[in-house]
């Protein structure tokens, strides 16, 4: 009995172990390189991309244990803001340059790059890709881009681009940030973004028909950036609040309910969110702290 004992004590200590360890494989903060200026994060599998947004650099790292390199070197006038991986390709929104551009994401090189107004002011803000088609948003125009995809999620040639102006509720504001982070239902038929300046959410089409998504009680998400749709709840990064709305959406996206804001203490003006399994990872991109070459820079850990 006594040895029985002392077998089922090792063996508790043993999967109590590995728990742990288990828990501790996946870090809360995951740090980045200094003076890296992120702004967006994606996910496959267990690796992470960032971007940076002065340089155009991207950096892959591990969800499970943190490490990572440069996946995309900087390159002269290229921006990373937005990003979705999408079937072994990497999305890049390309910020105030007005671009777009599709990397390999094991190799990091790059297969395509897109201008997408050719003038005037713009920046590319997010992108989301559906089974046909990366969705780009503009914070200083009225539309969304659409970059069709062939077999494969293949990106088009830079021709078959179009610009889909918005109509509906939307309502632009001059002078202001206003569209932001995008996201689509599965089927890619139904899109929605958060505005930034009014903190207002909407549904869009893909003839461009937007309706506004109207939340219980009159709220709304001011400093809305990235958002991340999971089933029927909406995560909507509030940047300056240092927060991330949790909404439950109603079957037809017509209404919803703010159930909680998540708050970390590990925030840090958080921009945008991906997800893995149960987990959530926010990047803090500091805006507001002077950015230098030793400026630290981390992605921080959330549950659902």
């Amino acid at each position: 009995m006594t040895r029985l004992l002392v077998a089922l004590a090792a063996m508790t200590a043993l999967v109590g172990s590995a728990v742990a360890a288990t828990n501790q494989a996946f870090p809360n903060r995951i740090e980045l390189p200094d003076g890296f200026q992120p702004e967006g994060i994606a996910t496959a599998g267990q690796q992470f991309y960032v971007g940076s947004i002065p340089t155009g650099a991207v950096y892959r790292g591990s969800l499970r244990t943190g490490a990572g390199a440069l996946l995309v070197q900087p390159q002269s006038g290229r921006a990373a803001i937005g990003m979705k991986v999408d079937r072994g390709r990497l999305f890049v929104a390309g910020g105030p340059t007005g671009d777009a551009y599709v990397y390999d994401a094991r190799t990091g090189a790059t297969i395509a790059s897109y201008e997408l107004p050719t003038s005037g002011a713009t920046f590319v803000n997010d992108v989301v890709v559906t089974k046909r088609a990366a969705w780009f948003t503009d914070s200083q125009r009225d539309a969304l881009y659409r970059l069709p995809l062939g077999p494969g999620g293949r990106p088009g040639a830079a021709s078959t681009v179009t610009t889909v102006q918005l109509t509906g509720d939307y309502q632009h504001v001059p002078g202001a940030f206003n569209l932001n982070g995008i996201a689509a239902t599965p089927n890619g038929k139904t899109l929605i973004v958060v505005q930034s300046a009014t903190g207002r959410l909407f549904t869009v089409t893909p003839g461009g028909v937007t309706r506004a998504i109207a939340l219980a009680g009159g709220e709304s998400v001011p400093n809305g950036d990235g958002i991340l749709l999971d089933g029927k709840v909406l995560y909507v990064v509030q940047n300056q609040l240092n927060r991330v709305a949790k909404i439950r959406l109603a079957p037809n996206l017509r209404s919803g309910t703010v159930l909680t804001r998540i708050t970390n203490p590990g925030f840090s003006v958080p921009t945008t969110i991906a997800e893995h399994g149960k987990r959530l990872y926010a990047v803090n991109a500091r805006f507001g702290t002077p950015p230098t070459p030793a400026t630290e820079y981390w992605v921080t850990q959330l549950r659902k």
